[in-house]
């Protein structure tokens, strides 16, 4: 028997011994600057920026875009002077830009054509090596019941000044640091009208070559009460991902056969991410992976990047209130309609901040994820994986390999190794397998799961 062998024995022996995984989970290595982060999240600060936009009376992609008080233009440019605004007080390497793309018109949704813009705000990283980007995006439009309507009062408090205002409060704090890799916060504009500003950015970003390995969409991210049920959940958000990728190619399509790993994409893995993440930082907030790419009859920005093959997931809240979204403000029948601010909950929606900060900042801090990950398919009951160092970025430490059985959802079981491969007593037919880098300060990659290799 191999000495490594015994060692890792040694290693799980000692691990199970310590730890019963039903019902105590491996805690996350916390880091301070982050937790102090996730304290100067601020509600009432996300309480401003909501009533600022609302004010504009109505966000609609085709309404006016001269005033400085009202319609999408003066919403636009307001975003943009929080960016600039953060910028100057944290001396920030960070550009913002009016980023301008047209849609020609013709369409049921723009008759007509017409140039939009979003809001972005790029802050750089430190390290020329690292080109990682993380993206981080909400929708600044609005809209009534006719989805045409740019004239009438369309508050969009919640859908989505909510999602809005979690990235302006994540620009706030975050650009007060610097990261190896890139971070980008974005308002984007025509979500409502069919996606249009998201599928712009991906779009452009895949033209690009872009190396981006996470995006957060918020859409709907501001309240805590259910329509018809009238159930409250101010302690949970939903994160949606896809099952199945969108885009993969051949070999990868022949991989995920072969491994059984449906359930185990890309963005399934960022789902768990955030989750192990986030709730590890015990701010009372807690986060269910939705094993869905999003809701029924409803689409969000994330999708267009899934469909340009990135690791997209969308945060959403777990009771939705159907009376409030794309309606016209009104009375009817006893039941008050429209999506006022007065429905939201602010407390909610900064946890909800919270909960992508440390999602952010931690993936930002950490090393990049290993390649060329493979498990070893022979017929044993020895599982052998082994794997190559990133090639750039943060320092890697060692590596966390994850273990669950093939029913759970979530990873069971971490061993940390400092070797690239490792012989494990768990039988691939009865286990799934992942691993990530770990930094110096502990800090945790994206989860890569293995190719078979005979």
């Amino acid at each position: 028997m191999k000495s490594s062998y015994l060692l890792i024995l040694a290693t799980l022996v000692t691990f199970i011994q310590c730890t019963s995984p039903e019902k105590e989970k491996d805690k996350t290595q916390l880091d301070l600057q982050i937790a102090e982060m996730i304290k100067q999240i601020s509600a009432d600060s996300i309480k401003s920026h909501v009533e600022h936009m609302v004010s504009f009376e109505t966000r609609h992609s085709l309404s006016d875009t001269v005033s400085d008080d009202r319609g999408i233009g003066a919403a636009r440019r307001w975003v943009a002077s929080k960016f600039l605004q953060f910028r100057q007080q944290s001396n920030a390497n960070m550009t913002v830009e009016l980023d301008p793309y047209i849609i020609e018109g013709g369409s049921s949704r723009v008759p007509y054509a017409v140039t939009m813009k979003n809001v972005v705000a790029t802050l750089k990283g430190t390290d020329p090596n690292d080109d990682r980007v993380i993206l981080i995006s909400g929708h600044l439009d609005s809209r009534n019941s006719d989805p045409l309507d740019s004239i009438n009062a369309a508050p969009g408090a919640n859908d989505d000044a909510s999602g809005v205002a979690v990235v302006i409060e994540l620009a706030r704090v975050l650009s007060q640091h610097q990261y190896p890799c890139t971070l980008i916060f974005m308002a984007v504009q025509g979500e409502e009208q069919g996606l249009l500003g998201a599928r712009h950015m991906a779009v452009k970003m895949r033209q690009e070559n872009v190396n981006l390995i996470a995006m957060l969409n918020n859409d709907i991210v501001g309240n805590s009460v259910a329509s018809e049920t009238n159930d409250k959940n101010d302690k949970t958000i939903r994160i949606f991902s896809e099952m199945i990728p969108a885009i993969e190619s051949e070999q990868d399509t022949k991989n995920r056969a072969a491994m059984k790993s449906e359930n185990d994409s890309p963005s399934r893995q960022l789902a768990r991410y955030i989750k192990e993440t986030g709730e590890a930082y015990d701010f009372g907030f807690s986060a269910t992976i939705n094993m869905r790419p999003d809701r029924f009859l409803r689409g969000g920005d994330h999708t267009p990047f899934l469909q340009n093959g990135y690791t997209a997931v969308r945060f959403t809240v777990f009771n939705e209130n159907y009376t409030q979204q794309h309606q016209n403000v009104r009375d009817e029948d006893g039941i008050e309609y429209g999506d006022k601010i007065k429905f939201m909950d602010f407390d909610y929606a900064a946890n909800v901040a919270r909960m992508n900060l440390a999602t952010m900042a931690s993936l930002a801090k950490a090393p990049t994820a290993p390649v060329s990950v493979n498990m070893q398919v022979t017929l044993s009951n020895i599982t052998y994986l082994s794997w190559e160092a990133p090639i750039s970025g943060p320092k890697v430490k060692g590596y966390n390999v994850l273990i669950r059985e093939t029913y759970q959802p979530f990873w069971e079981k971490k061993i940390y190794v400092e070797d690239t491969k490792v012989e494990l007593p768990y039988s691939k037919d009865n286990y799934f397998f992942a691993v990530q880098a770990v930094g110096e300060e502990g800090h945790l990659s994206q989860i890569v799961i293995p190719v078979p290799k005979r």
